[in-house]
C-alpha cells in the first residue's frame, strides 16, 4: 500500500514536516568537487505549478559561483525496503548533475559508520555532459566508486530533459531493482557477504538535489551563460511498503505462469495439427509461438 508521498500540490516552500536541507558546500564539494552552494531559499527550491522545482542559479554565495538546493528526509522519515517512485523531468546543461538517491541513516550520529559503509542507493543520476545517459548505482564498504568496484549500470533514455519519466526501485533484503517507466534495467543482489557488501538491510533517507559539477575541461572552454537557470522538476514522490512489492511480484509470477501455459497449449495444438494433417505451413505458427514463449520467459526473469 501507499505509505508516504509528496504530490507537491501546495505552492510555496517544500513541506517542512517531510523535508530538510543540506546547507553550504560540504566537504570537498560534498565529496564530488561540486561547484554550487546549497541554500534553502525559495529561488533554489519551491513548489510551483504542481511540481517541486530545484533550480540551479549562476550567482555567488559562500565562495562558490552557483547556488542550488539539496533536499533530504533525514531526521524526518527513513525507510527499510519497499518501492520508491519519483516522476521527474531533468535539466539540460553540460555541467548539470541531478540526482535522486538514498543514504543510510547511520552515516552520522550515534553508532555512525560513515560513507560508504552506511550504503548508498542511486535511484537516478544524469550528468548533462552525456545527454540521456541515466545511471543506477549502489555503493557499500566493499563496493564503491573510490575503489572502482561499485555496482552500477548506465542506459540511454530518450527525452529525459523534455518530458517526465518515472524512476523507481523495488528494494528487499535480497535485491534492489532499478526501473525507468516500469521497465527493469538493473539488479543489485545481496550476494551473501554481509553488510560490508550489502548494507541495505537498515533504514535509508532520501535526497533530491541538483549539482553543478565543474569538469576540469570545462574550465578551459567555460560554461555558456545560457545554461543557467537550470530546472529539475519533480511531479511526485511515492513510497509503497514491502508488502506491495511482494504482492506485485506474486502477481507477475501468476500472470506469466498463465501466459506460459496458454503458449504451451498452442504449441501442442500446432504440433498435433502438423502431425495429423501434415501441413508444413503450420511450422511457422509453432516457431512464432515458441519465440513468443522465449520472450515471456525473459520478461519473467526481469520481474
Amino acid at each position: 500500500k501507499l505509505v508516504w508521498s509528496d504530490e507537491f500540490d501546495k505552492a510555496g516552500l517544500p513541506d517542512s514536516t517531510k523535508w530538510a536541507y543540506n546547507i553550504g558546500t560540504g566537504s570537498n564539494g560534498w565529496g564530488n568537487n561540486e561547484s554550487e552552494y546549497y541554500t534553502k531559499d525559495s529561488t533554489n527550491a519551491r513548489i510551483e505549478n504542481g511540481n517541486l522545482v530545484i533550480e540551479a542559479r549562476k550567482e555567488s554565495r559562500g565562495g562558490k559561483n552557483y547556488t542550488s538546493a539539496r533536499l533530504i528526509t533525514q531526521g524526518k522519515v527513513s525507510w527499510t525496503y519497499g518501492r520508491f517512485e519519483i516522476r521527474a523531468k531533468l535539466p539540460k546543461g553540460v555541467g548539470s548533475w541531478p540526482a535522486i538517491w538514498m543514504l543510510g541513516t547511520n552515516i552520522e550520529g550515534a553508532g555512525a559508520v560513515g560513507w560508504p559503509a552506511c550504503g548508498e542507493i542511486d535511484i537516478m543520476e544524469h550528468t548533462g555532459k552525456e545527454l540521456g545517459a541515466i545511471s543506477f548505482s549502489a555503493h557499500s564498504k566493499l563496493l564503491n566508486w573510490t575503489l572502482g568496484t561499485q555496482k552500477t549500470y548506465k542506459t540511454y533514455i530518450d527525452g529525459v530533459t523534455d518530458t517526465f519519466h518515472v524512476y523507481s526501485i523495488d528494494w528487499t533484503k535480497d535485491m534492489i531493482k532499478f526501473y525507468v517507466d516500469g521497465v527493469l534495467y538493473y539488479n543489485v543482489p545481496n550476494d551473501g557477504r554481509g553488510v560490508d557488501a550489502y548494507p541495505f538491510v537498515a533504514p535509508q533517507f532520501l535526497i533530491l538535489n541538483l549539482n553543478h559539477l565543474f569538469f576540469h575541461f570545462l574550465k578551459l572552454v567555460r560554461i555558456l551563460l545560457n545554461e543557467f537557470l537550470l530546472f529539475f522538476l519533480i511531479f511526485y514522490l511515492k513510497y509503497f511498503d514491502l508488502l506491495f512489492v511482494v504482492v506485485l511480484s506474486i502477481y507477475y509470477q501468476l500472470l506469466f505462469f498463465v501466459v506460459l501455459n496458454i503458449l504451451d497449449s498452442l504449441i501442442l495444438v500446432f504440433s498435433l495439427s502438423k502431425l495429423l494433417l501434415n501441413k508444413d505451413f503450420l511450422v511457422f505458427d509453432i516457431e512464432f509461438v515458441q519465440s513468443l514463449k522465449m520472450e515471456v520467459i525473459v520478461l519473467l526473469e526481469y520481474h
